[in-house]
């Protein structure tokens, strides 16, 4: 059945030099009314025990454009402004639910610029948009086409560190979910194989940045070498942040392709719950963890899933995929990274990967009939037994 969802379009769009100079007012005024209000808010809490509600801060952000100091964030639109306040408020509710860490202050130099407009900060008419405090629309590339009949309710605008300018329009869209199949897949996420199915075949990995080292790393000495506020200076920071950009969105590119593949070949989809950030911590492996991009590899599967009327199932993480044999059910004491194929003792030759994936569909789909989790008791994984969930799994 078709469902409703808010979908975001992002385009790339040529302002002129009345627009860009305008946006970059407005988007140094959101960054000094949101580390203003977090400023205030930090000090009233850690002060005084006392917290500041949104609509404190937005009475305050009101006081602080009548003061000779702040009266320039009356020349920008006041709805960005706004929308600062309320992300922080967002913030604030995600660090008090336990969600994410104390909000941090925004820097210009390292913090995404960018600007959300609501339905009052822009007009949308005959398929052209222009914003608040200006008086042409923008040049927008339409790489692909609205939704017929869309009208944007939010518009965020942003410049990334290579000067490339960005809108997105955030749209009411109607998705149909993909036909209905029984095929099932288990995804085993590597570095050498991006992923690994269960089906056996194995999907290279990229290595984008690794593509890329050579002339990322010459591009950084160079900047390197240039006095620190110079215009050269300057020029060598983007052609960095270019390059950075361009492996971005390669990657970016790639997952989606992957993902919506996967998505619409499988009615169920099984991957592992894999703890990236403390993966990360191997120094010998982290450059190329953060290349190969697990996280928004899941991101992407579990939308596309949502979407399109799919399942996928989330193994825990402590689920031995790897050591444990799919034709006898023995789990191996040990395995090393190296190893990438093994002899179990009832005579089956392993590869390493596709018998994780095997593993961790069989276990998928034992979930998805009966419910609960495949998590194996603690005890039992450092004795190398089978506790008596993984003897199910393995009788199935």
């Amino acid at each position: 059945m078709p469902q409703q969802v808010k979908r975001a379009f992002k385009y790339r769009f040529y302002p002129t030099d009345e627009q860009a100079a305008e946006l970059s007012r407005t988007f140094g005024c959101v960054r000094l009314v949101y580390n203003r209000a977090l400023e205030e808010r930090t000090r009233a809490w850690y002060g005084e025990q006392r917290r500041v509600s949104y609509v404190q801060s937005s009475a305050a952000l009101t006081e602080w454009k009548r003061t000779e100091e702040l009266a320039f964030l009356a020349e920008v639109s006041s709805v960005p402004l706004q929308q600062a306040l309320r992300h922080l408020q967002t913030a604030f509710g995600n660090f008090f639910a336990k969600r994410a860490k104390y909000p941090r202050f925004k820097s210009r130099k390292k913090s995404r610029q960018s600007a959300e407009y609501t339905r009052s900060g822009f007009t949308w008419r005959d398929g052209r948009l222009t914003l608040a405090k200006m008086a042409a629309p923008l040049d927008i590339r339409w790489s692909r086409p609205l939704p017929e009949g869309a009208a944007p309710t939010t518009v965020t605008v942003s410049r990334d560190a290579a000067g490339r300018w960005f809108v997105s329009l955030l749209c009411d869209d109607v998705i149909t979910p993909a036909p209905a199949t029984t095929a099932a897949v288990g995804i085993d996420a590597g570095l050498t194989s991006l992923v690994t199915l269960s089906t056996g075949e194995k999907i290279a990995n990229p290595k984008h940045e690794r593509k890329d080292r050579a002339k990322l790393a010459r591009a950084q000495r160079e900047l390197s070498r240039k006095a620190k506020g110079s215009n050269n200076r300057e020029k060598a920071r983007r052609k960095v942040a270019r390059i950075h950009a361009r492996i971005t969105d390669r990657r970016r590119d790639f997952l989606h392709k992957l993902t919506t593949r996967l998505v619409r070949e499988n009615q169920t989809v099984v991957i592992e719950d894999l703890t990236v950030r403390n993966l990360a911590k191997n120094h010998s492996l982290a450059r190329a963890i953060s290349d190969a991009s697990w996280t928004e590899l899941r991101s992407m599967l579990e939308y596309k899933c949502a979407w399109y009327g799919r399942e996928l199932v989330v193994v825990d993480r402590w689920f031995p995929s790897s050591k444990l044999c799919g034709a006898c059910g023995t789990v191996a004491a040990s395995m090393p990274l190296n190893v990438r194929q093994w002899t179990c003792d009832c005579g089956t030759l392993h590869d390493r990967d596709i018998n994780a994936a095997r593993n961790l569909k069989a276990a998928g789909l034992a979930v998805s009939a009966c419910g609960g989790g495949v998590r194996p008791q603690r005890e039992s994984s450092r004795t190398g037994q089978l506790p008596s969930k993984q003897e199910a799994l393995t009788a199935k």
